[in-house]
């Protein structure tokens, strides 16, 4: 393949649910077909031979915003969303995003794991420094994402985010935040808190996360991890929830410290009664 195709090429390998390869072949070929009529570029689907539930989608891009278009489409994104109940997709290629050496390589670090459902809400508890070392298928995304949490192997969010805290700049407060938002396609985008001598410039570590991934393009999500080195919960402060909600919805908020899951919660619960564009 030339270079100039190479730069244009993703692939990810997607192993489908018992039962479920029927549904996920019909997908494949409503996605296929919807590139193309998109102008977006080519895609096909390929069985691993040794292993029958395991499949290959390959996508050959037009070019770099015809990609970028397409993870934005909403159309598209309802699909994906689709395909997340019913299998893992793990990205293998990924010719049209630009390198990031701190983009944490889950991808290949999955584990399912249940969360511990603790309440408490007092975040200004004491550091004690770092250890050594559904969107739905519509496109009311008021209604919030389908949960992926109880998928078999689901990616390890709260690992980016406690990787993410480590890149933190909190001078001033010495409290340190990371959070890992998931999109619907999979991809994830991290945050980490970032202070300024003005005090009103500082930034959560969500917000970054989001506005990472509003920049590069995405407009659906599933969920977010926010990690804090405390002994109780660190749930979004109030500027948080409503960004989160204003472009997420109602995400799935997973909450942990850094050596355990603290709880997960629905961001309606966090943040009753929200103001957005419906009311305008």
């Amino acid at each position: 393949m030339a270079d100039s195709d190479r730069g244009r090429l993703s692939v990810a390998s997607i192993d489908v649910l018992v039962g479920q390869e029927a549904a996920f072949l019909a997908l494949a070929r409503d996605f296929e077909a919807m590139i193309a009529r998109k102008g977006y570029g080519r895609a096909e689907t390929i069985r691993d031979e040794a292993q029958p539930l395991r499949f290959y989608a390959v996508r050959y891009w037009t070019d770099m915003a015809s990609a970028q278009a397409c993870h934005s489409d909403a159309e598209v994104q309802t699909l994906t969303a689709q395909l997340f109940q019913i299998a893992r997709v793990t990205h293998v290629v990924n010719g049209v995003r630009r390198p990031d050496p701190k983009r944490p390589l889950i991808d290949t670090q999955r584990a399912g794991s249940e969360a511990d459902r603790r309440v408490g809400f007092e975040r200004r508890g004491k550091n004690i420094g770092r250890t050594a070392g559904d969107r739905r298928a519509h496109r009311d995304r008021r209604l919030g994402p389908r949960r992926l949490r109880d998928r078999p192997g689901g990616v390890d969010l709260v690992g980016a985010a406690r990787r993410a805290r480590e890149n933190a700049d909190a001078a001033f407060s010495q409290f340190k935040v990371g959070a890992a938002l998931e999109a619907a396609d999979g991809a994830i985008f991290t945050g980490c808190n970032i202070e300024n001598s003005t005090y009103g410039l500082t930034i959560c570590a969500e917000r970054v996360a989001m506005f990472k991934a509003l920049s590069e393009g995405h407009r659906a999500f599933t969920r977010i991890a926010i990690v804090a080195d405390t002994p109780a919960p660190t749930p979004p402060c109030g500027a948080c929830r409503q960004i989160l909600w204003e472009f997420g919805g109602n995400l799935e908020v997973e909450l942990a410290n850094l050596s355990e899951e603290k709880g997960t919660y629905r961001l309606k619960d966090l943040l009753p009664l929200p103001f957005d564009a419906r009311l305008l």
